[in-house]
């Protein structure tokens, strides 16, 4: 799969040759400090308009993004929610959704994320795409749920479709509170799995790709793919808000081509 010429990662994954996907990483910008390399220093592309950093910095960022990618990107204005958004219909200001579908290649779909999960979609025959936000929030509401449903209602209730699970932060990293895991266990007992106990701290350790692939097999999606690249643990590479709270954020993008 042809990839943007900038540092990021491109999914390994059965999609079709119509489709294309990308997630930045923190080099490859211009933004310094917080939003900047780990220690500070210029070369970030943090995407984010709302943490705080340079706006000169974050639109050098976003457009050099954008000169690597066939059409517009259609960023979205992210809640933690569960709306998802129809890219192929014209968006006069920033959707308000924590999901993108689209069935064209007029548009670029991206998430925004610094530790939650970006979940990129695709219908194995080439006919739409979709993502999600899913932070624990969002993926306890259905936000995954609502885009995949959302992708069978453009490419066809028998879709076979495809997932990749973008960086996020990791199951070692993840430590949550009863609050967390009863949001997911109290509807779903098998969700247990993807809580580990740590009596030291009286948490819990919490596996956002474990319960997205149990949302997603629930959903009838089996080809799920990535989900091995923890934010935290890898300071040189992705922005996390858990572990430096200022910092940057970093883009997920799938798009069809024609």
């Amino acid at each position: 799969m042809t990839a943007p010429p900038l540092p990021g990662l491109v999914p390994d994954w059965p999609a079709s040759p119509r489709v294309r996907a990308f997630s930045t990483v923190r080099a490859g910008g211009v933004s310094a400090g917080p939003w900047g390399l780990e220690g500070g220093l210029a070369g970030g592309l943090n995407l984010g308009a709302h943490v705080g950093d340079d706006p000169s910095a974050v639109a050098e960022n976003r457009a050099r993004l954008q000169a690597a990618l066939p059409a517009p990107i259609r960023w979205l204005e992210q809640v933690h929610g569960t709306a998802v958004h129809d890219a192929d219909r014209p968006a006069h200001e920033v959707p308000v959704a924590d999901a993108a579908v689209c069935s064209s290649g007029a548009v670029v779909l991206a998430v925004m994320t610094a530790d939650c999960l970006p979940v990129l979609l695709a219908d194995r025959e080439g006919r739409a795409v979709a993502l999600a936000h899913a932070g624990w929030r969002g993926l306890a509401a259905g936000v995954v749920e609502a885009a995949v449903a959302a992708l069978r209602a453009k490419a066809g209730e028998r879709a076979s479709i495809a997932a990749w699970l973008g960086p996020a932060i990791g199951p070692r990293a993840f430590e949550v509170g009863d609050e967390v895991r009863a949001a997911f266990c109290d509807g779903d007992a098998r969700a247990a799995r993807a809580f580990a106990a740590d009596p030291v701290a009286g948490k819990w350790r919490a596996d956002l790709c474990a319960l997205a692939r149990l949302r997603l097999a629930d959903c009838g999606v089996e080809a799920v793919h990535g989900g091995d690249a923890c934010t935290v643990s890898e300071p040189s590479r992705f922005y996390s808000h858990r572990r430096d709270r200022r910092t940057g954020r970093m883009a997920s993008l799938v798009w069809l081509v024609d």
